[in-house]
């Protein structure tokens, strides 16, 4: 008689725990959406940097000391009027208004933007697109896959002729985020 009542116990919280995780994504999507329309970020850009950022987890902390969903540093988040970084809205409303400050800063290049998330805005202002680092190489690359995806765009394949042209492998590797669309809204 304890044994099923055991069982069903836990498969009932096993669905509360489950449905708690799903109803703070959904929470989590619907600030990333509403906030990258309004401060006219890419939705997709927003998402693929949450994902790489804190895999969507909303209170998770770096080594570095990076806190949220879009892992804001003390002073990004203090400069940003962000007060609880573990705050779904503030710390995604802060987050998005940093890529919109840095889309400003770095005119609409999404590889500059995503770099300087990664790395700061200053020491991506100072290199440019000559910043080799290679965990902010690896970033943007990653913020691009993601991107696209998340965009629905197909990324060009790097293994046929007519795409190559004369062009390297290793340029075509290092392609560029396309450039950020401004919605009519």
């Amino acid at each position: 008689m304890r044994a099923p009542l055991i069982i069903v116990l836990s498969a009932i919280s096993g669905c509360w725990a489950q449905s708690g995780r799903q109803k703070m994504r959904n929470e989590a999507e619907y600030y990333v959406g509403a906030y990258a329309k309004h401060y006219r970020v890419p939705i997709a850009l927003a998402r693929a940097i949450v994902e790489r950022e804190s895999n969507w987890q909303p209170c998770t902390v770096s080594s570095k000391g990076a806190v949220g969903l879009m892992q804001l540093m003390p002073a990004t988040a203090r400069q940003l009027g962000v007060a609880d970084r573990c705050n779904l809205d503030q710390n995604v409303s802060g987050g998005v208004r940093y890529i919109a400050w840095l889309m400003q800063r770095f005119h609409n290049d999404l590889r500059l933007v995503a770099a300087a998330y990664c790395a700061g805005e200053n020491a991506i202002e100072r290199r440019g697109l000559a910043y080799r680092n290679a965990s902010v190489v690896t970033y943007v690359k990653a913020i691009r896959t993601t991107y696209l995806r998340e965009a629905g765009i197909e990324p060009e394949s790097k293994n046929t002729p007519e795409k190559r042209g004369s062009a390297s492998p290793r340029q075509n590797q290092n392609a560029p985020l396309p450039p950020a669309r401004r919605s009519a809204t």
